[in-house]
């Protein structure tokens, strides 16, 4: 597809605004770590709930819905919608709790809240882990959509589309720090809404799709319309609808999506310029990323099964592809084909600007643990705010080449969801744990993530190499989170729990609620150190996670009840979305105090 010159204004004015900001911020930025990682700690609300939702915007989103709706339905989105039950306890519970422990990341916690050397390798072995291996991992895929992005609409190999979209966001990346991570994120958030939702609208009213009455209506399409899946088909209904919402929302741990918060998440709630804006950002994000994005993304999907019923129809339609790279979630820039100039302009930009959003946030967190919790914390501890600074914006160039080679061996985007969810299987509940119960210690960790990584390589890559059938992915995640659980609880029971001086320190600072901390506190009493008594207000933040998860799920119900023209329920459920709404207000307002 050839861009004429209105299209190429859009995407180049992108590339110069997003080069302008790193530019303007970048001396403010390399003035110490705590301005290159945390922004200073000085950041509002609203622009760090802007940036969670643009960084989860990211370029292999909409081919991942895609590759849902086109396999499983509408309903099939349930696997990721589920993790808003994680969000929201993110929001009333763990947001405060990030925001008291004042670390730079959230790999320094582990050394707030364990002790030894086993807290101390635990974050140093953690950092590559997540910050390299896992995090090339993540931006891998994001790469793997631009490359499908690049050879649909621009006719680019894998090696050109990777180098053009890498160079700008590695610039600005390694120039702005997380300043210019989030003032772009804001810029590329609205774009990135423009173009889905425009694209989303003249897609639908294509001749070869006729509009939305007929797009509805067409029997291809009527069997992927279902929000909520037929509970008489068991075999879709317990691994896309009941094990999220049972098993995997607090068992898996998730780039974006993590039990009890964590990632570039914990990296906007340490951004904040007080508890309050920390619980703002964590909200305005899941509301947004749940009730508002989804539906220009899935409208397109179901327009995709009118114009491209199959792969063949696909691959027929690009035959320069090459076959292994024409999955389902090719037909999302498929479709982007048929939009018109000046339009396509701003919708290439858009799609450009969701992937900047992702890699440059993971090119930061990623960085900050390499910088933080490796180089300075083991290497060299009286190492300058200079040096530090400089060696971040080495390691911000050196992740995007490794995640760029990465992404050249991968095919779609629901193998690598599905990998990383396997990896992180059962470590969930280590992560919402270790706030409210003091036996949880560094080799629980330790266990629980040794376990899953090897579980997950077993079932991947060894399990049918000798010779055993093939088992269901959903299978495979209970049974990694089963094994991995079982684990990690017996690791717990066997070693030496965390030193009492060490959990004493950590709940006076950071002051979790729960039963959980009643033997610290009988502890400090005994050996007649004073601990003060703290408030909590632990069942109005629970409840207020349930009224937030119902908002929020209504609020999305709702949009495609309106979109589907079924007018009561649509009624209904925004009635109830209005009124979710206030509430989490003012709970906001509440628990902020």
């Amino acid at each position: 597809m050839i861009l004429e010159t209105i299209d190429w204004i859009s995407v180049v004015a992108f590339f110069v605004i997003s080069l302008v900001i790193g530019i303007v911020v970048a001396r403010q930025a390399g003035s110490s770590v705590s301005e290159f990682f945390l922004s200073g700690r000085n950041m509002p609300w609203w622009l760090l709930g802007v940036s969670m939702v643009a960084t989860t915007f990211s370029a292999d989103t909409p081919n991942l819905v895609t590759d849902i709706v086109r396999q499983n339905g509408v309903s099939g989105n349930w696997e990721w919608w589920a993790f808003l039950l994680t969000g929201m306890l993110t929001v009333f519970v763990y947001s405060k709790l990030w925001r008291r422990s004042e670390v730079l990341t959230d790999l320094e916690f582990y050394e707030l809240r364990y002790s030894g050397r086993a807290a101390a390798f635990l974050r140093g072995f953690r950092a590559v882990y997540l910050g390299v291996f896992f995090n090339i991992m993540i931006m891998a895929t994001v790469c793997l959509a631009a490359i499908k992005i690049g050879g649909v609409l621009l006719n680019l190999s894998p090696v050109q589309t990777l180098l053009i979209a890498s160079v700008v966001t590695v610039i600005y990346s390694s120039l702005g720090g997380l300043k210019g991570v989030l003032i772009t994120d804001f810029v590329q958030f609205i774009i990135a809404m423009i173009g889905s939702v425009w694209a989303s609208y003249v897609i639908v009213n294509l001749p070869e799709v006729g509009g939305m009455a007929n797009m509805l209506s067409h029997e291809a399409v009527i069997p992927k319309l279902n929000i909520l899946p037929d509970f008489n088909d068991t075999e879709t209904l317990i691994p896309l609808f009941i094990i999220p919402l049972a098993v995997q929302w607090w068992s898996v741990w998730y780039p974006g999506a993590e039990p009890g918060g964590g990632g570039y998440i914990a990296q906007r709630m340490l951004s904040a310029k007080n508890e309050q804006h920390a619980i703002g950002a964590t909200l305005f994000f899941n509301i947004a990323h749940y009730a508002l994005r989804p539906w220009p993304w899935i409208i397109i999907a179901l327009a995709s099964i009118v114009v491209f019923p199959t792969l063949e129809s696909i691959q027929a339609a690009f035959p320069h592809l090459e076959p292994g790279i024409v999955q389902h979630d090719l037909a999302y820039p498929a479709m982007l084909t048929y939009l018109p100039h000046g339009l396509l302009g701003v919708v290439i930009a858009s799609l450009i600007a969701a992937f900047m959003s992702t890699i440059s946030t993971h090119l930061n967190w990623g960085s900050s643990y390499v910088v933080n919790d490796v180089y300075r914390r083991f290497i060299n501890p009286e190492a300058s705010d200079k040096e530090m600074v400089n060696l971040g914006r080495l390691s911000t160039v050196l992740l995007m080449v490794f995640a760029a080679i990465m992404a050249l061996y991968l095919e779609n985007a629901i193998q690598a969801f599905r990998i990383l969810l396997t990896i992180g299987a059962g470590t969930g509940l280590i992560f919402i744990l270790r706030w409210f119960w003091w036996r949880i210690n560094a080799y629980t960790e330790l266990a629980g993530m040794v376990a899953s990584f090897f579980i997950a390589i077993y079932f991947e890559f060894i399990h049918e190499g000798l010779g055993f059938d093939p088992i269901p992915n959903h299978y495979r995640l209970l049974l990694g989170i089963t094994i991995t659980t079982i684990i990690w609880l017996i690791a717990t029971l066997m070693t030496r729990p965390t030193s009492k001086e060490k959990l004493r320190e950590f709940y006076l600072k950071v002051r979790p609620a729960g039963p959980g901390w009643e033997p610290v506190v009988k502890k400090a009493k005994n050996d007649n150190i004073s601990i003060p008594e703290v408030k909590h207000n632990l069942s109005l933040q629970i409840l207020s996670v349930f009224i937030g998860s119902i908002t929020v799920f209504c609020a999305l119900f709702a949009s495609g009840y309106w979109i589907y023209q079924n007018v009561m329920p649509a009624i209904v459920l925004s009635v109830i979305s209005v009124a979710g709404a206030v509430w989490l207000v003012v709970m906001w307002k509440k628990l902020s105090r």
